[in-house]
Order: structure tokens, then sequence, then C-alpha cells
């Protein structure tokens, strides 16, 4: 008789949750920014997620770092990591850059955190990094030069996916209390969002079109969804874990075009299929 453990279906339960809640990140930005400037939008989320992780810091028993090096550290990787990369990726979602689109591009993330940290490749890691790169190049060939979209609007994409990149590098050196130093991190982003305000537009809407979204961005996905994943991490593998990435593109193109409407071309659902085959390559177990 086919019989599901508790922990099997807690664990399930939880994948499927943080599959979902990370796919709708872009879902979510997309329509904030329909209602506010991206900078306005930005600004508003760090600011909910520092404040709620200050709140339950006693709560989660957060450590922060100690040492002018570690409280550094932690600071530089949340420019990178959450300022950097937010930026140019809302930057990207509000020159019409679509959700599908963005997430597609960021599935190559992971490809190249893998290859970069490992030394010797192996043949298996190579093809999943030339099947990744193809799919990517594809994906941007059909934004840009089929569907017309701008070439600031993919270069945004692009920096952010080398924001992203760069700033899990430097997380991964975290070795100690990662969790300890989100406050520190969403406090850096929310900074960066700061210095560069006075000089970019500065609007949102006193409507749930912007307070909705801003919401589930700064509660939901910027802490839910990220204590759920340092939990997954904590009770599970990590190889694991960041197969579950193998779906936030798929399952956020989904989203997208069931609530906006944009429907992928077949050029970028080969590019997504790539993508994800060459991500299975990477983090294919060897004997």
């Amino acid at each position: 008789m086919f019989s599901i453990s508790k922990e099997s279906a807690l664990a399930a339960a939880s994948t499927c949750l943080f599959v979902l809640l990370w796919s709708s990140g872009a879902i979510f930005s997309k329509w904030g920014l329909a209602h506010a400037s991206p900078f306005a939008f930005l600004l508003m989320r760090f600011a909910i997620a520092f404040m709620a992780l200050l709140l339950i810091m006693p709560l989660m028993k957060f450590q922060m770092p100690r040492g002018s090096t570690a409280v550094g550290y932690a600071l530089a990787t949340g420019v990178v990591l959450l300022g950097a990369y937010q930026i140019f990726y809302l930057l990207a979602l509000d020159l019409k850059v679509t959700s599908g689109v963005s997430a597609t591009v960021m599935g190559v993330q992971p490809i190249l955190t893998a290859v970069i940290m490992e030394r010797r490749h192996s043949f298996s890691r190579s093809l999943g990094l030339l099947l990744g790169l193809v799919g990517l190049v594809l994906v941007v060939y059909q934004g840009i030069g089929l569907a017309g979209l701008s070439w600031a609007g993919m270069l945004y994409a692009l920096l952010a996916l080398a924001s992203m990149t760069a700033g899990t590098l430097m997380q991964k050196r975290i070795t100690h209390n990662p969790l300890g130093t989100l406050p520190l991190q969403y406090l850096a982003g929310l900074l960066v969002c700061a210095v560069f305000v006075p000089f970019q537009p500065f609007h949102f809407e006193h409507s749930a079109g912007f307070v909705v979204p801003v919401l589930w961005m700064g509660l939901v996905v910027s802490v839910l969804a990220t204590l759920l994943l340092y939990r997954m991490i904590a009770r599970g593998n990590l190889v694991n874990v960041t197969s579950l990435f193998y779906l936030v593109p798929a399952v956020t193109a989904v989203m997208d075009y069931l609530i906006f409407g944009n429907k992928l071309a077949a050029l970028s659902v080969l590019g997504m299929a790539m993508i994800i085959i060459g991500l299975m390559f990477v983090f294919r177990k060897t004997r």
C-alpha cells in the first residue's frame, strides 16, 4: 500500500510553496511597477523587509555578524546581491521585458555559479554551461531581434544576471550564521536605493495596485520565501535544493501568461528548455 510519511509530506509542501512564492516575485514586481516608479517600489520593499527582519530577529534567534570585517562583508554582499541585482531587474521589467523572459535569463545563474566555483570542469558541467549559454543567447535574440524589446531592457536583465551571480558567489563565502546577515544585507540594499532616489523618478499610487505587490515582495518573498529556502538548505541536500530553481522560469512563464497574457515565443521556449537541461547536466551527481 502506498503511503507518505508526515515528514515527506511536509517536505513536498515546503518545496511546492517555495517554488510558487519565488516564481511569483517577477509577477508581483511587474504589477507593482504599473503603479509606481522602480526606485519607489524597491525602496519601499527593502524598508518593509528590513523592518520585518528586525522584528522577528528575537523570535528567530538571529545572531548578527560580529567584527568590522564580517559586518563590512555582509553589507558589501547586500549591495551586490540585493541592491545592484534588484535595481537592474526592476529596470528591465520597467522597460517592458516580460516576467517570463526575465526569469528565463536569471535561470542561467545557477549554471554560472556552479561552473565558476568548480576548479576542475567535468564534461557534464562543460556541456551544461554550453547548453545554458546557448539557451540564453536564444532568449536574448528572440527578445531583441524578433520581439522588438529594447536593447536597454535586455542589457539591464543581463546586468541583473551578472549581479546575482557575483552576489551569490559572495554569499557562499558566508558559512557561519548566514541568516544573521539578512538584516544587514537588506539595510545595504535600502541604502543603495536611497542614494539613487534623488536622481531618479520617484512616485507611487495610493492604491491596492501598489500596496499589495510591495507588501507581498517585502514580506512574503523577501522574508518568508528566503527563510523557507534557508530552512530547506539546513534540512536537505544543497544540490537538491538548488535543483528547485529548474522550475522557477517555467512556473513564472506560466504565471506571466495566465495573469498578463504574455506568451513566450517558440524560440524563447526552446531557450528555456536548453537552460533547464543545462542545469540538469551541471548539477548531475557524478560517481
